[in-house]
């Protein structure tokens, strides 16, 4: 009895303490069956956790220090709905991990965190209303990171106040090797201008040593093997840089809204990063690789709980190869309440020309398992809810 007296006595000070400051525990839990024209060749049905909203769990909070400022921290993971197992290839809090301060001058945070691009372009693509949590509805190999499969580690981001609209983030993610400065930095920046019709959206970023910098970022990552997982692009491991500029529009005019996305990623100064077991094609690219992609997408809400969208994107890759990629999209979604929803739907891609690899380019929509040609269908249909 004393014991839990004392408890109780040690609890109520804290309570009082920080009666200004609150925690918020939020998360949600997705799952679909899902039809695969061509897995590797054969017919595959499975179920995809997280097909329409990314399986999550997080905790926010905030705690008010006087004057207008305020300590924030997010910390947010990743889980199989399926299996139960950690997201993120065994990141613990793979999704986001940061602290820092919000005042009038703006919001400064430290540590794993979405990249500017993605945080001001991705409100725009199919991926936000789509099949964008299971990566489906992300362009090839998800190159231009608009669907975010890639976070950015030891990363200070400054936002701006919002000002007439206007928004935006600065970044900067230390490297961490002795001696340099330089190696293994990213910095980026980005911008978003919305004004209830109108959102507008624009990106850039760049990489050293992306295979390393950018793509192996999770606790499984090889650090010194290639961290690519897509045959789009996985034979560019050996670049020195990475440059992408990301930039996209929407417009709503009444139930409607069209939105256009366009994308630009550079992979340069190829052969310049040493990779271990890349092939003797791979090994020996040099120069730069350049994907261009273009979206068009529409979604139109029949009621405020039912929405029907249709995407199209064209992925075209030059330099060392020249593969093309086009891919549609049809997409439903009906809340049955606020927080729980059902949704289907189909994609289809088509490819053409020599991947990263030296081969033929196969259909490879993001997300499931390639195609043994070049051409692939998914079809879906799930259920979701968030917490």
């Amino acid at each position: 009895m004393k014991k839990r007296l004392v408890s109780i006595a040690l609890l109520v000070p804290f309570s009082v303490a920080y009666g200004q400051s609150s925690v918020t525990l939020y998360g949600a839990i997705d799952n679909a069956l899902v039809f695969n024209s061509n897995a590797g060749g054969k017919n595959q049905y499975y179920l995809s956790s997280g097909a329409s909203e990314s399986n999550r769990w997080g905790l926010l909070g905030t705690e008010d220090l006087g004057g207008g400022l305020k300590v924030i921290f997010k910390i947010e993971g990743g889980f199989s709905s399926n299996s139960g197992a950690t997201g993120n290839d065994g990141a613990i809090f793979g999704r986001t991990a940061n602290v820092g301060l919000s005042g009038r001058a703006g919001t400064l945070t430290i540590g794993r965190q979405y990249s500017p691009g993605f945080w001001y372009v991705w409100p725009v693509t199919a991926n936000a209303w789509s099949f964008g949590g299971g990566g489906y509805s992300a362009h090839p190999g998800d190159v231009d990171n608009l669907d975010s499969f890639q976070w950015i580690n030891n990363a200070v981001v400054y936002t701006t106040p919002t000002i007439a609209g206007f928004t935006g983030k600065a970044m900067y993610s230390f490297g961490g090797i002795s001696g340099s400065t330089a190696e293994h930095r990213i910095m980026a920046i980005g911008g978003a201008y919305v004004n209830g019709v109108v959102t507008l959206g624009v990106g850039y970023q760049v990489a050293n040593q992306p295979n390393f910098s950018f793509y192996g970022t999770n606790p499984s990552a090889s650090a010194t093997g290639n961290n690519m997982f897509s045959t789009v692009n996985a034979g560019f491991a050996s670049a020195g840089g990475q440059k992408i500029l990301t930039a996209g529009a929407a417009c709503t005019l009444g139930s409607a809204t069209i939105g256009a996305v366009y994308s630009n990623t550079r992979y340069t100064d190829l052969g310049e990063t040493a990779v271990s077991g890349l092939s003797e094609t791979e090994a020996g690219y040099r120069g730069t690789e350049t994907f261009n992609i273009g979206e068009l997408n529409f979604k139109y809400s029949v009621t405020p709980a039912f929405l029907l969208g249709a995407a199209w994107s064209y992925t075209q890759s030059s330099g060392v190869n020249s593969a093309r990629y086009q891919q549609v999209e049809l997409a439903g979604n009906y809340s049955i309440s606020k927080r729980t929803y059902i949704y289907g739907g189909a994609i289809y891609q088509h490819a053409s020309g020599t991947n990263s690899l030296g081969s033929a380019a196969v259909a490879e929509i993001a997300g499931a398992t390639p195609s043994s040609n070049n051409h692939q269908i998914l079809a879906m249909l799930g259920f979701g809810h968030r917490f």
